[in-house]
């Protein structure tokens, strides 16, 4: 009897665990049993072509009457990007922080103007790693909030600040995770941010600014976090974040010497707020910038190998300069490790989303060098 009544509390807590897991909660890296039981519950739904590109890229009014401001409430979800923090605070992207990539694919283009192909392929990408396939759904970071009497989501329901693939170490404005907290705020952080913008740029934030405080973060993750890593794809996204400011976050209505000042970056990156009367730029951007901050002081993909101060260069690991090997380590290293044996729908879910990653840059970029990880779909 007493078994009995064990195995039925079992199957109780395993139905329990399955049917709390959530539905933006991203299935990358569960153990199988857990993966299975997490697919079986939740409803598939088939992910849509993304959106093409926007009907007029020119400038405009962002922070209108159509998307006020509002703080986000206890249980909306924000994460480590101010970028899309802001876009949800302002209702270009849903308040509560559970987006689907179209939804994110657009907001970036409407609230930023930033070029189709880019938004794709920087969406997709987060997705593939951070959202669930399944459900078709994110979340934009953060801890998962607890909701009735149901036990807390796994460790990896956290979204977009899962480390090492979208979010990553020596952050402008967020800690490393082995601190503990990688999604918030850090004043310190912005502190050492604003110093840097006296120092190199007359109070304001600039490719001067840029290039120094970008390689002061890496230098200072070396040394304090035994764990620093500088791997594919946190290589690429540490300086595309720094380059990010200057991008997208200028007004548009400024033409030329195009520097952010402090008031505006703390509206960003603290309050997730669009500054009063701010407009997208006028120009459809990407990465623009982000080899001439690399350059300016060099560093080959790598990571800490015994404890702080003990850097070490990957040389397997592609660099800025092969933006289809980067591609490709992705799709074969990280993307397979998460999800090494993938079957049925989890399966088409992967395809399907992995060629429209590649879609995005098939044609400037990588014409005829797409990667298979799970074979040619039938």
């Amino acid at each position: 009897m007493v078994s009995f009544i064990s195995f039925v509390s079992l199957a109780l807590a395993l139905a329990s665990t399955a049917s709390a897991f959530p539905a933006y909660g991203t299935l990358a890296g569960l153990p199988r049993e857990e993966l299975a039981r997490a697919v079986t519950n939740l409803e598939y739904v088939k992910a849509p072509p993304p959106p093409g590109p926007l009907a007029y890229n020119g400038t405009k009014l962002v922070y209108d009457k159509a998307h006020p401001f509002k703080a986000p409430g206890p249980n909306d979800i924000r994460g480590p990007c101010p970028g899309l923090n802001t876009l949800a605070n302002h209702g270009y992207l849903p308040r509560n922080g559970i987006v689907t990539p179209g939804q994110v694919i657009t907001a970036c283009m409407e609230g930023y103007n930033m070029e189709n192909w880019f938004a794709r392929f920087a969406t997709y990408a987060g997705h593939l790693v951070d959202g669930n396939l399944i459900t078709n759904l994110m979340s934009l970071g953060g801890p998962t909030p607890k909701t009735g009497p149901a036990p807390p989501a796994p460790a990896l329901a956290g979204g977009l600040d899962t480390h090492v693939v979208f979010e990553g170490d020596a952050s402008m404005t967020r800690a490393d995770a082995y601190w503990g907290d990688n999604h918030s705020f850090n004043q310190t952080l912005y502190d050492e941010l604003a110093s840097f913008m006296d120092k190199y740029g007359g109070g304001r934030y600039n490719w001067t600014v840029a290039n120094e405080f970008r390689w002061q973060r890496i230098q200072d993750s070396m040394a304090t976090n035994p764990e620093f890593s500088l791997m594919q794809p946190r290589y690429f996204t540490v300086y595309l974040e720094t380059t990010f400011p200057i991008l997208f976050f200028v007004d548009g209505r400024t033409t030329e010497n195009r520097t952010l000042s402090k008031e505006d970056a703390l509206s960003f990156f603290k309050t997730n707020k669009f500054p009063e009367d701010w407009y997208r730029t006028g120009v459809p951007s990407s990465f623009d910038g982000i080899f001439d901050v690399a350059a300016a002081h060099p560093i080959k993909p790598g990571k800490n190998v015994n404890g702080v101060n003990t850097y070490e260069v990957d040389p397997t690991q592609p660099d800025l300069s092969q933006f289809c090997g980067i591609y490709a380590d992705f799709v074969n290293r990280i993307v397979t490790g998460l999800y090494p044996n993938p079957t049925g729908e989890l399966l088409e879910a992967l395809n399907i989303n992995l060629q429209y990653l590649y879609d995005s840059i098939s044609d400037n970029f990588c014409p005829d060098q797409q990667q298979f990880p799970y074979g040619k779909p039938q």
